[in-house]
């Protein structure tokens, strides 16, 4: 019995230490070219990576249709649109596909032809970035390398000001 007890003992500390930990360097940072996502859009149709048509710049911003910021963030840059027509976004969000075509259809996104919008069916997009806050935005060029990052714990919001100071600098 003494025996035994000793064995669990050891097992049980040897799982213990054994827990995988995370990574804490998130894969973006450790490969700065635009991953390979894939998104339900809202007409139920999919669009990946592969399907990006070819803008002096690339943005990806996960977002969830009910955040506050998130609503700031396309309200603001509807207004710059016009100064932002180098500029391909991607909005990725892991909300019902319901949710983010009224998202979608509220601000009337279909009028712009250089914005997709859709489902992380996969929840590939947060765990790429380690996101924890919304909006999230990584802003990649021509090459598809990676840019600017607004990451919400270190800046709650992007400034869409500076945004198109970043995509029209020349």
């Amino acid at each position: 019995m003494k025996y035994l007890s000793f064995i669990v003992c050891c097992l049980f500390f040897t799982g213990l230490s054994a827990q995988t930990t995370r990574d804490t360097v998130p894969p973006y940072k450790k490969n700065p070219l635009i991953p390979a996502f894939s998104i339900l859009q809202t007409d139920s149709t999919v669009f990946t990576k592969d399907e990006l048509p070819k803008y002096d710049y690339t943005a990806i911003i996960y977002f969830s249709p009910d955040c506050g910021h998130c609503q700031y963030t396309v309200a603001e840059l509807i207004k710059k649109m016009d100064s932002l027509r180098n500029v391909f976004f991607v909005f990725v969000a892991f909300k019902s596909v319901p949710e983010i075509k009224e998202f979608y259809e509220h601000y009337d996104l279909a009028r712009f032809p250089n914005i997709r919008m859709g489902r992380d069916t996969k929840y590939f997009i947060p765990s790429f970035y380690y996101i924890t806050y919304t909006p999230f935005v990584a802003i990649y060029n021509r090459q598809g390398t990676l840019v600017k990052v607004y990451d919400p714990p270190n800046r709650p919001v992007m400034e869409v000001p500076e945004l198109v100071a970043l995509v029209n600098a020349k």
